[in-house]
């Protein structure tokens, strides 16, 4: 088994982030994965857990220097065509961070990176971020990272975009997808937040992102999914996540 690629950040306090191919995870930390997820979801199981696991292609894990696992990404690579076209997705999956590490920024750094690697594969070829979110710090990514997301609180989802969006959801999720809200509903949890981690701090309950969030997707609290798109490249990332995009498309 190869070494994971492994980045390492000051401004992580000793979280280590690496970058894993699912296939090469150990049975010991899988398990950890799902210690980790089932302290802050409920309406889940370890089969539900793995199976959607094993659908994905690789995993950014948190870890500190006794290598014990504070928080996780999963993701998996996507290629469609659309209009003729040839397009790619970095689909997010289950991602967990251990809330005594809220705050920095050790996940979110090396997410972007590895997106700038993945462009850097086929770089003619537009990449977008395919994310569906059940929690409100979640979506707030979006505007982080971008200029142009959607849904965008302040404006409509141009056609183009809506139809990517529509047509990667229905690929991905089919008659649970409903177009019209542009939410993921499905009729048994697939897993949700446990109370005590889906209320809005009040704080957060000012901004206006968190607040069309919450209208859009009124049913968070039970696992529904809001259907997310923004383009990763250069031209649409902001100043630090374009520098750490570019840290990885560079090599």
């Amino acid at each position: 088994m190869q070494e994971p690629n492994r980045i390492t950040d000051q401004a992580m306090r000793g979280l280590n982030s690496e970058v894993w191919e699912v296939m090469h995870l150990s049975e010991t930390l899988k398990a950890a994965m799902y210690s980790l997820y089932d302290t802050y979801y409920e309406a889940t199981c370890p089969q539900r857990f793995f199976d959607d696991l094993n659908n994905k292609d690789t995993v950014i894990l948190l870890r500190d220097e006794y290598g014990q696992l504070h928080g996780f990404s999963t993701l998996a690579c996507i290629s469609f065509e659309h209009q003729g076209v040839r397009h790619r997705a970095i689909f997010s999956g289950d991602t967990i961070v251990d809330d005594r590490y809220w705050g920095q920024h050790a996940l979110a750094f090396s997410w972007i990176r590895h997106a700038g690697r993945i462009k850097a594969e086929e770089q003619q070829t537009p990449l977008y971020w395919f994310l569906i979110s059940k929690g409100y710090r979640t979506y707030r990514y979006l505007p982080v990272f971008s200029k142009s997301y959607y849904p965008h609180w302040q404006q409509p989802t141009p056609p183009r975009e809506q139809s990517i969006m529509d047509s990667l959801a229905c690929r991905r999720f089919g008659h649970h997808y409903d177009a019209d809200s542009g939410v993921v509903y499905f009729p048994e949890s697939r897993g949700q937040l446990k109370p005590r981690w889906t209320k809005v701090l009040p704080q957060d309950l000012c901004r206006p992102e968190v607040q069309y969030f919450l209208r859009r997707n009124p049913g968070h609290a039970r696992g529904d999914e809001l259907v997310c798109l923004t383009e990763l490249h250069p031209d649409n990332l902001r100043p630090l996540a374009r520098r750490l995009f570019m840290q990885g498309l560079q090599g």
